[in-house]
């Protein structure tokens, strides 16, 4: 996985240094573009590896870990990349996923002060919530922190075993809740339930996948909400679903699931991964925090710029959750307008 695809070493300098901030698909596109270019990078990440996403969350039969570095040794043994890792940048908005594996922390400030131009490209790693009764329980984790602990256990990083998965109940119906569906069959869950309010023709992740998982042992169960989780001591013994219809579309299009009264139904469980989506995390606050929407989204101008700073936002940062694919597209334009910015005499900073 070459990220510096334009070229195959530096060759010129362009006088001007650029940090980014966020090393998974946006921010390593990005960074590649901009050596191609001639700029001194650097990267900073709250992980201890670069590859955000990819690296830790997304299963490796999707994306091999050595493809990803492959091409991360490659921007920092060709290009000259500084890769600063478990580093926060920091800001006010709480914990986010992955944090307890940052050492130690920056202000984007003060790399705004240091740096020609800051791209952001954080990502999304703040899990929505189903909040109902009963989620904090200690065997109800997110899909995202399920999937990072599976990650670090196989790199040798985690802090603690996996515990026994025993019978596993997937809550969603996006990759996410594929990918956690499938990594617990794979890793000797007695049983494994992926359930969805919707049917497999409106879940996000196709019904291929969903069709594909069915074919390995999962038991899928659609048009079913849950409603409460049962828990004895802190721990979750049992889920509430209630089952759903599909009625008009909402204001995305898609068909409205609503309850249909009188049709509760448990499952047991020993496991409960909640994969209902994740949302944008960003490092602005004070005066810049009026630039992030209410789903978290960073909100720049059409040249990927928070109005009047040297501070350019790229990736599901900005757009909100989306494929690897379109992450890397998005990085790729946002560092051709800084490169085209800088050239112009039209950016200050640093």
């Amino acid at each position: 996985m070459k990220y510096a695809f334009l070229c195959n070493k530096r060759t010129s300098k362009a006088g001007s240094r650029i940090a980014v901030v966020g090393a998974g698909p946006a921010g390593l596109s990005a960074t590649g573009y901009l050596v191609c270019r001639g700029y001194d990078v650097d990267v900073y990440d709250k992980l201890p590896m670069a590859g955000g996403l990819m690296a830790f969350v997304i299963p490796k039969y999707r994306i091999p870990l050595e493809n990803i570095l492959e091409g991360v040794k490659d921007l920092e043994e060709n290009f000259g990349v500084k890769f600063n890792l478990s580093v926060k940048v920091c800001h006010e908005s709480g914990y986010e996923e992955g944090d307890e594996l940052s050492k130690t922390s920056k202000d984007l400030q003060e790399l705004c002060s240091e740096y020609n131009a800051v791209l952001i490209a954080t990502g999304t790693w703040k899990s929505h919530k189903l909040n109902i009764e009963g989620e904090d329980s200690k065997n109800v984790t997110s899909a995202l922190r399920f999937l990072l602990n599976l990650h670090l256990h196989d790199m040798g990083l985690a802090r603690s075993g996996l515990p026994r998965l025993g019978r596993v109940i997937v809550i969603g119906g996006g990759l996410s809740a594929i990918d956690a569906a499938e990594e617990s069959l794979l890793r000797g869950a007695q049983e494994v339930y992926l359930v969805y309010r919707r049917t497999k023709k409106e879940a996000p992740a196709g019904e291929f996948e969903v069709n594909r998982l069915i074919g390995m042992g999962v038991n899928w169960i659609e048009l079913a909400a849950p409603i409460r989780i049962m828990a004895e001591d802190g721990i979750a013994k049992e889920v509430k679903f209630q089952r759903m219809k599909l009625a008009e579309p909402d204001e995305k299009g898609r068909p409205k699931p609503v309850p249909i009264p009188g049709s509760e139904f448990t499952l047991e469980a020993d496991t409960i991964v909640v994969a209902v989506g994740e949302r944008p995390t960003n490092p602005l606050s004070g005066d810049l925090a009026k630039y992030v929407g209410e789903d978290g989204r960073i909100i720049v101008d059409q040249s990927f710029r928070i109005p009047g700073t040297n501070i350019f936002a790229a990736g599901d940062v900005v757009t909100g959750p989306s494929k690897v694919g379109r992450a890397v597209e998005h990085g790729l334009f946002a560092a051709k307008t800084i490169d085209e910015l800088i050239s112009a005499g039209k950016l200050s900073g640093g």
